[in-house]
């Protein structure tokens, strides 16, 4: 047999990239045994006939149910063990034997409580100690001559849903709307009566009060009625709130190698504060910002103190100081690129980070609309951009929740429309008011050359940049509720020395809202403006110009392409900027997703956004594979009101980590 598999790839956004793959199989078993990495879910063939054993073959039939048949599979003792034979009749039958007491308990589990499991072995059908020797025979007039054909038939039986949930307090009252809220014992008529779904509303319940500042709260009794009539069942929970508390001292365990003072930094939580499980898990997702530290352990302690608070217990340990990466990429945009990095993520044992940074890439490998505008345009280079930084992070200067950060770098950035060679240094202090919000305050020079279509600037600045960060989400790669704000303002005047004297101003902002408990339906938006005033836009820097464009802001437009356009129609950016995107992710399993979005903004030549200039749209269609760490996505953006000539493609596809916003 021969099978021939073709993968063909073509996306004008990709700059005519082309990807094909051919593959040649020459398989010699039949056509049915084919099973490409056991993803038809092939089976094992069972050991062949023997004079020592009594090999079997195994059939399941009556559930077309895949979580029922696995968990029959999981349970059965005749599938587990069917690649270890048995050595005689008596063993086979009684591997059967077993089975018949442990399956119907399954089906019990998944809400068939009139189900019924038969198994014959050879025809002989296994129904109790009487019918064992006969079962037995049977299997031995196959020893050495064929498998024993043995065979298990599943009567589901109807299936019961859950008609009633009760909560009851240990003295047999029930709890007020406001304590719980009638969501958590709500039924549906198509609310299947599992095991797994009764002991997951219990679960919900139980959160539900330690939610509410019981940190003790537990099931007493679980009280499940079966009616075999209507094919319901009504459970009862009583349950144990236990005491109200609220937060205690925090006990912090670190090895030698970091300050526990660093670590106290990061807890915003006093004692007497509310407790609840989000509270605690707040307090290791804090802590865990510090990049010296490896394992971070939260726990709870088992009895409330003297205050009728309770403790919490923070036990920590240092990670690998010293960090090596280096990464390749490839852009049909900016071409390929090589990225090498070094970090020391506990500098002096202070959780000090410092990490340098070398990032080389070249243009002319790329997709390039541009390039003959440029050189009619006299900017002329060879394509090779790249930056040299180094990052110098000391947390909690004296224990206190101050940060001191310091950077410097040197940079050739080459875009498809202009260069910048520039050189800076800035130092700043961040104060964490909280884990959600903080401020920063620092000083900032840089000297550098800007050329693009409209001239070549020579800047030296030197400012006083200020930012507010707000962020208030549960992940940092796949938020589902919460908002992010970034605020920063940076004035850099020439009594300071500044030429050009600017201002520069930006903003961003997004929310996120989930539409269902599950969070499977997640509503996120994204709104950004900047702006910079001082100067007129020939004497700004190219890279202190907006442009908008690409996979984080209009997707669907080439990177920076957006906003106003100069000699030879080369994008030459703006003073301000506006962009919104929408987006509906929407989760088809656990693992797969589909995000339908919408995309506006542009860049405009004014240092305030003009409506009466023209916003550019685009829409799309994204998928999410989502994994440990994050999920991938991949967007397909469509722009919606191209402008001919502006060499602005019909498609565009985007692959990353991480949602786009």
């Amino acid at each position: 047999m021969h099978v021939r598999m073709n993968c063909l790839l073509r996306s004008p956004a990709l700059g005519g990239v082309l990807l094909s793959v051919a593959a040649l199989l020459v398989l010699p078993q039949p056509a049915e045994a084919f099973d490409l990495f056991g993803l038809f879910n092939g089976e094992e063939e069972p050991p062949a006939p023997s004079a020592s054993a009594l090999p079997y073959s195994l059939r399941i039939s009556g559930t077309d149910d895949s979580d029922v048949l696995r968990a029959l599979q999981d349970t059965s003792t005749l599938y587990r063990l069917r690649q270890d034979a048995p050595p005689d009749g008596e063993g086979l039958v009684r591997r059967a034997e077993a089975d018949l007491r442990r399956l119907t308990d399954v089906l019990s589990g998944y809400g068939y409580y009139q189900g019924t499991v038969s198994i014959r072995i050879d025809g002989v059908p296994v129904t109790g100690e009487a019918s064992l020797i006969a079962a037995a025979r049977a299997a031995e007039g196959s020893r050495a001559r064929a498998l024993v054909p043995v065979k298990i038939a599943v009567d589901l039986g109807p299936l019961y849903t859950l008609r009633t949930v009760r909560v009851l307090d240990p003295r047999g009252r029930p709890f007020s709307e406001e304590v719980l809220p009638e969501r958590f014992t709500r039924t549906g008529d198509d609310v299947p009566a599992r095991s797994a779904t009764v002991l997951a509303r219990e679960a919900k319940i139980v959160d539900r009060f330690r939610a509410l500042g019981h940190p003790f709260a537990k099931a007493v009794t679980r009280d499940p009625v079966v009616d075999d009539a209507a094919h319901v069942m009504d459970v009862t929970f009583t349950i144990d709130p236990g005491p109200m508390a609220g937060l205690g001292e925090v006990a912090v365990k670190a090895t030698d190698g970091i300050d526990p003072a660093v670590i106290r930094s990061f807890i915003y939580s006093e004692p007497g504060d509310p407790y609840s499980p989000k509270a605690v898990a707040d307090i290791r997702r804090s802590v865990a910002r510090i990049e010296g530290l490896g394992a971070v352990r939260v726990r709870e302690g088992e009895t409330l103190d003297a205050q009728g608070n309770l403790p919490i217990f923070v036990e920590v340990s240092e990670r690998e100081r010293n960090l090596i990466g280096v990464a390749a990429r490839y852009s049909t945009v900016d071409g390929p690129g090589v990225r090498a990095y070094y970090a020391n993520r506990n500098l002096w044992g202070g959780g000090e980070t410092l990490r340098l940074d070398a990032d080389i890439y070249y243009l002319g490998l790329g997709y390039d609309p541009f390039a003959t505008q440029r050189k009619l345009a006299g900017i002329d280079t060879t394509g090779l951009g790249g930056r040299f930084s180094a990052t110098f992070v000391k947390p909690a200067l004296g224990g206190t929740r101050n940060d001191l950060l310091a950077n410097a770098f040197v940079t050739r950035e080459v875009q498809q429309s202009y260069f910048v060679d520039a050189a800076g240094a800035s130092v700043a202090v961040r104060h964490r008011f909280s884990d959600t919000f903080s401020a920063q305050i620092g000083l900032d020079g840089q000297v550098g050359r800007s050329k693009d279509a409209i001239g070549t600037v020579d800047y030296r600045l030197i400012g006083v940049p200020l930012s507010v960060t707000y962020d208030s989400t549960d992940s940092l790669l796949d938020p589902t509720e919460g908002f992010r704000v970034i605020a920063s303002a940076a004035p850099y005047p020439g009594f300071l020395g500044s030429d050009p004297g600017i201002f520069v101003a930006k903003a961003q902002g997004s929310t996120y809202y989930a539409l269902d408990d599950e969070r499977k339906y997640v509503l996120a938006g994204r709104l950004g403006f900047g702006s910079v005033s001082g100067a007129r836009l020939d004497e700004i820097p190219d890279n202190f110009r907006f442009f908008a464009g690409g996979g984080g802001s209009v997707r669907g437009f080439a990177f920076r392409t957006l906003g106003p356009r100069g000699p030879f129609n080369l994008p030459i950016g703006g003073r301000s900027l506006l962009e919104a995107s929408i987006e509906a992710r929407i989760k088809v399993t656990d693992t797969i997703g589909i995000v339908p979005f919408f995309d506006a903004g542009t860049a405009f030549a004014s240092t305030l956004p003009d409506f009466d200039e023209r916003i550019r749209k685009a829409a799309g269609i994204g998928l999410r594979y989502y994994t440990g760490i994050g999920p991938i996505r991949a967007d397909l953006a469509f722009p919606l009101d191209r402008i001919k000539g502006n060499r602005e493609l019909p498609v565009a596809l985007y692959i990353s980590l991480g949602q786009a916003f």
